[in-house]
C-alpha cells in the first residue's frame, strides 16, 4: 500500500528546519545538474522566499524592539554594550586577518578597462554622514526602504514613550508583536523551498565558470572568512564565556548561516536570528535589540572583503605598504564595514574609500569593485553568512556570560 501524499508531508514536517534545508539545497544543485532549463524556471520560488523576509523584517524589528522597551521591566538586564563591544572587536579582528592573509598570500588582478557606473562615497566623514543620516530618517521611509538604523532609533524613541502609557497600550504592542512573531514564523518554514529555488537557479544560470579566473583571490576570501568563523570567533566567544564555544559557534553556522548564504542579505536573515535567539533561551530584551543591530554594525565579512580587494589592487599596482598603513587600513576597513548597510552596494562600494589610502584612482578602484561583482556569487554568501551568523553567536555570548556572573549573586 502506497503512502498518500498528506501522510509523506506529515513525516517531512517532523524533520528538523536544517535537515529540511539541506534536502532543498541537495536537490536544487541536482536539478541544475540535470535539468538546468526547469532549473532556471525556479528563480521565481527563490525570490518569493527572499522577498518575503525582507517585507516582515523591518516591521518585525520596529514592532519587536518598540514592545521589548515599552514591556521592559525597571531591573530587568539588557547587555548590549558588552555586545558592541564584542560586534567592534570581531569586526576589528577580521580586518587584521585579512591584512595578514594579504600580506602572505598577495592576490594579483586583471583590471578591467570598461567603466562602470557608480558612485562611491568620497570618505570616511561621508560614511559616518550617511548614517547619522539614517537615523534621523522619516519613519515611514525607514521602513519601506529597510534602513534599520533609522528603524531602531524611532522603536528606541516610541518604546521609551510607550513605557509611561497604561498597561492596556503596552499589553496591545506586546499582542501586536507575538502576531508579527507568528508571522515570521511561517515565513521561516517555506526555508527549504526557498534555497532549492535559489540554488538550483543560481547555479543553472551563472554556474562557476565566471570564478575560474579568481580562483586565487576567492581562496583568499573565503579562506579568511573561514579562519574568523572558525578560529577567531570561537576565541573571542571563550575569551567571554570561559568554556567551549564550539558548540555555540556550529550551531549558529548551522542555522543561521547556511540560511543568510543563500539569501545573501543580513536584513532578510533577521528573522531567522530572531527565531534561533529565542530557541537558545537569550533575553528577548537584549536579542530584539542586538539582532537587527547587528545586521547594521556587525560586519566582519565586509571588514574581510574590503581589506583583501585593496591589498589586490595594491599588490597589482606594486605599491609598498608598511606596517602603519596596514594597520590604518584595518581600523579604516573596520569603519568602513559597520557603515557598509548604510551604503547602496554594501562592502563593494566602500573599497574605492580604502583604496584612497594609498593613492589609488578612483577610476582603478571602481575596475577592482567591478571584480567583487563578478566573483559576488560566493563571496557576498559567504560574507553574509559570517556576518549573520556572528550576530547571534555574539549576543548569545554575552548573554551567557552576563548569566554566570549571576549565578554566584543569587
Amino acid at each position: 500500500m502506497t503512502a498518500s501524499p498528506s501522510s509523506f508531508l506529515e513525516k517531512f514536517k517532523r524533520i528538523s528546519l536544517v535537515t529540511q534545508i539541506v534536502i532543498g539545497l541537495i536537490a536544487g544543485i541536482a536539478l541544475a545538474l540535470f535539468a538546468p532549463e526547469l532549473a532556471k524556471t525556479t528563480a521565481f520560488i527563490g525570490k518569493v522566499f527572499v522577498s518575503a523576509l525582507k517585507a516582515v523584517a523591518p516591521i518585525l524589528v520596529f514592532v519587536l524592539v518598540m514592545a521589548s522597551i515599552a514591556n521592559h521591566k525597571h531591573g530587568q538586564e539588557t547587555h548590549i554594550r558588552p555586545i558592541l563591544v564584542l560586534y567592534l572587536l570581531g569586526t576589528f579582528a577580521a580586518a587584521v586577518v585579512a591584512v595578514i592573509a594579504s600580506s602572505l598570500f598577495p592576490s594579483s588582478l586583471v583590471l578591467s578597462t570598461h567603466d562602470v557606473a557608480i558612485t562611491a562615497p568620497g570618505g570616511i566623514n561621508e560614511v559616518l554622514q550617511s548614517l547619522l543620516l539614517s537615523v534621523v530618517d522619516n519613519p515611514v521611509s525607514a521602513l519601506m526602504n529597510a534602513n534599520f538604523i533609522g528603524i531602531l532609533a524611532w522603536a528606541i524613541g516610541m518604546g521609551v514613550a510607550i513605557r509611561h502609557a497604561g498597561q492596556t497600550t503596552r499589553t496591545v504592542l506586546d499582542d501586536l508583536s507575538n502576531g508579527v512573531t507568528l508571522i515570521v514564523r511561517v515565513v521561516i518554514r517555506f526555508a527549504p523551498l526557498g534555497i532549492f529555488g535559489l540554488v538550483a537557479s543560481t547555479l543553472a544560470t551563472s554556474g562557476f565558470d565566471a570564478l575560474l579566473g579568481y580562483i586565487h583571490l576567492l581562496a583568499v576570501l573565503i579562506g579568511c572568512m573561514l579562519f574568523v568563523a572558525l578560529v577567531m570567533n570561537p576565541l573571542i566567544v571563550f575569551w567571554k564565556i570561559r568554556r567551549n564555544p564550539f558548540p555555540l559557534v556550529l550551531t549558529c553556522l548551522r542555522e543561521s548561516g547556511i540560511t543568510a548564504f543563500f539569501t545573501r542579505s543580513s536584513a532578510a536573515n533577521i528573522p531567522v536570528n530572531l527565531e534561533l535567539s529565542k530557541r537558545l533561551g537569550l533575553h528577548e530584551d537584549t536579542y530584539s535589540v542586538s539582532i537587527p543591530l547587528g545586521a547594521t554594525i556587525n560586519m566582519a565579512g565586509a571588514a574581510i572583503t574590503i581589506t583583501v580587494l585593496t591589498l589586490a589592487a595594491v599588490h597589482t599596482l606594486g605599491i609598498a605598504v608598511d606596517l602603519p598603513t596596514a594597520v590604518l587600513l584595518s581600523v579604516v576597513a573596520a569603519i568602513c564595514a559597520c557603515g557598509a548597510s548604510g551604503v547602496a552596494g554594501g562592502s563593494l562600494l566602500l573599497i574605492p574609500l580604502a583604496c584612497s589610502l594609498f593613492g589609488i584612482p578612483s577610476e582603478i578602484a571602481m575596475q577592482v569593485v567591478a571584480v567583487g561583482f563578478i566573483i559576488g556569487v560566493l563571496q557576498d554568501s559567504a560574507e553574509t553568512a559570517l556576518n549573520s551568523s556572528t550576530d547571534v553567536l555574539f549576543t548569545a555570548a554575552a548573554c551567557m556570560a552576563q548569566e554566570e556572573k549571576a549565578q554566584p549573586a543569587a
